[in-house]
């Protein structure tokens, strides 16, 4: 039996491990914690991500590698691959992990984005900030996810307050200034590469986030068909760029008939969740099939599918299950403020069913507020 080696143990990771038992796959998890969720349904080892020799005794265990988490060390990615199989390349965690690196790519490949520079010091910043107008945003180039690492701009006073909050990461991580998008909506391509370059994407996905983390997907995005075609064409071109293998995203805004692309997810995707429950194929299966060298499967929605997202505790499950198309999946994560510990999907055959039931599931757990965006965009 094929075992196939994650590296990162969260929650990404585990349902992996719970879409590869009906393949007949193994897996098995590297991760610091020794709490780490996917431990609860899949071998753990216990390792720093740059400990080689902790890396090597895992490498020795498993036919393939793949992880769940994009800040992985490049190097240890890189030294892995001279021994085993790495699913994405380390090519492509490397430029995922740094937003310069990742910008100037789609720069280079043609494809729309927002304005963006490499800041030094806090003169430079002053500098741009003026070449690229108010609002602007001051991000760290790696490290930084779910709206960490970030400061926004308002005005010309908020300057000393960015470089105070984020200047002295400058030697560590790098920073980058990008410019505000006056956009309509966010959406999001997943999309999957195989090893001998099939290429299949899931519909395109509309995102609502709070505070920088997602709280919601629906499928189908509202979108024309020129932006569906942008969306596949742009994703095309970077799998392709980067000889990538497995699944990932782009994160897009919507401008008018524009897409711009935001950043990319070298990984299983948290606006991919519906696709457990919602697709042919969930993007945990397609991104295995593809580190795995199996044929993809294919990516088309059934129906109409919202993901909603838990963070610190989860809710009463009996409101989501006690809806037909309702599915609950638990992280089986300890309670914390802003942790991911769940999510829940729903799915039905048309987008007004979908909506009721959007509404029942909001009334009866006080998330109204989570709902209604989804529920306008259904009915809009």
């Amino acid at each position: 039996m094929i075992t196939v080696g994650i590296l990162g143990g969260g929650q990404l990771a585990r349902m992996m491990a719970l879409a590869a038992a009906p393949l007949g796959v193994r897996v098995a998890v590297f991760d610091p914690a020794a709490d780490a969720c996917a431990g609860q349904v899949a071998p753990l080892q216990v390792g720093a991500f740059d400990d080689l020799q902790a890396l090597a005794e895992f490498a020795a265990k498993v036919d393939v590698l793949t992880f769940d988490f994009e800040n992985v060390p490049a190097a240890s990615a890189r030294w892995l691959a001279e021994r085993k199989p790495v699913f994405p390349n380390p090519v492509a965690l490397a430029v995922a992990q740094d937003r310069l690196s990742e910008k100037t790519l789609f720069q280079e490949l043609g494809i729309p984005l927002p304005p963006f520079a490499d800041i030094r010091s806090r003169d430079e910043l002053a500098a741009r900030v003026g070449e690229f107008g108010l609002p602007c945003i001051l991000k760290t180039r790696r490290l930084g996810y779910d709206g960490k690492g970030q400061f926004r701009l308002r005005s010309e006073a908020d300057i000393d307050a960015a470089w105070q909050a984020l200047g002295a990461q400058v030697e560590k991580t790098g920073l980058i200034l990008e410019g505000f998008v006056a956009f309509d909506r966010e959406v999001s391509v997943v999309a999957v590469r195989g090893r001998d370059g099939q290429f299949r994407a899931w519909p395109l996905t509309g995102n609502w986030h709070v505070d920088g983390v997602l709280s919601a997907s629906l499928v189908p995005a509202k979108a024309t068909a020129a932006q569906y075609e942008m969306a596949m064409n742009y994703a095309r071109r970077v799998a392709e760029r980067l000889d990538y293998v497995g699944v990932f995203a782009l994160e897009l805004f919507c401008r008018g008939e524009e897409l711009l692309v935001n950043e990319m997810a070298p990984r299983v995707h948290n606006s991919g969740h519906w696709t457990s429950d919602g697709a042919e194929t969930s993007q945990f299966e397609n991104h295995l099939r593809a580190v795995l060298g199996l044929p993809l499967g294919d990516t088309r929605v059934l129906g109409h599918a919202c993901m909603l997202n838990w963070l610190g505790q989860m809710p009463d499950a009996a409101a989501v299950l006690a809806v037909p198309g309702g599915h609950w999946h638990d992280y089986g994560k300890s309670p914390r403020e802003g942790r991911k510990v769940g999510h829940a999907n729903l799915r039905e055959d048309s987008a007004e069913a979908l909506a009721t039931a959007l509404e029942q599931v909001g009334t009866a757990l006080g998330r109204q507020a989570q709902v209604e965006p989804v529920v306008r965009a259904l009915r809009g």
